[in-house]
């Protein structure tokens, strides 16, 4: 009889191993197509309207917008629909996509890709460590929070006073921020996965999973893209 319980006890770790590494895959290819999609909305609208949007008020629009839809998805993410969720988290993507087209007229398309290969392979190693780590990281979550809300203040400070120095700190602090919130996320994401999900339940977590790693990619990069990036 113990050896039986014994087998059923390793069945039933070895399916929910399985479960959680077709969850955590299910995330990880969010966040991706998240992320290739935003880099494709920006060189499209880079290509297509040049530095015109750029001096329009309309540009605004496309700033503000991904703001207002990432409250409106977190706010709503238990109401919505897993497909309802998805497409305006790639809707999102896109939004994105079209603000960070800036980028492209100051820093040189090489300075892009060298630093999105290297935020690419810190987001990589960081988020392994967060998932296979056994130390706890949820004392982090404070911490990380003050930091993220001391870096926006500072950021929006900074817009008046135009201080280089001031900018160069907060990029230093936002990379450590992000980094940070990197391990901690995938850890609590982790932490999150149920077998007992059904399928909605189980593609809502997934969008908005996907959405945490997908900002914390895209923060940590232009945040080590204001320190190495080359100006045109």
């Amino acid at each position: 009889m113990s050896n039986y319980d014994q087998n059923l006890a390793t069945s039933d770790a070895i399916a929910m191993d399985g479960g959680l590494r077709g969850y955590m895959l299910r995330i990880y290819n969010y966040m991706a197509a998240g992320v290739g999609l935003t880099a494709v909305v920006a060189w499209l609208t880079y290509q297509l309207t040049g530095p015109a949007l750029l001096q329009s008020p309309l540009m605004w629009v496309f700033i503000l917008a991904p703001l207002a839809l990432v409250f409106f998805l977190s706010a709503r993410i238990n109401t919505l629909s897993a497909a309802t969720a998805r497409l305006l988290f790639f809707i999102y993507a896109a939004l994105v996509g079209v603000s960070l087209s800036i980028l492209l007229h100051i820093y040189t398309s090489a300075s892009i890709t060298r630093v999105f290969f290297i935020a690419a392979a810190m987001f990589g190693a960081l988020s392994v460590f967060g998932y296979t780590t056994r130390r706890d990281l949820s004392g982090l979550g404070t911490f990380l929070f003050m930091g993220l809300i001391g870096v926006i203040i500072a950021s929006l400070v900074n817009l008046f006073l135009q201080s280089s120095g001031l900018d160069w700190l907060i990029s230093i602090v936002g990379v450590g921020v992000f980094a940070g919130l990197t391990a901690y996320d995938t850890q609590r994401i982790k932490a999150m996965y149920d077998s007992g999900d059904d399928e909605t339940s189980a593609g809502r977590k997934s969008v908005i999973s996907a959405l945490s790693l997908y900002l914390n990619f895209i923060n940590l990069f232009m945040m080590l893209l204001r320190l190495a990036g080359s100006r045109r």
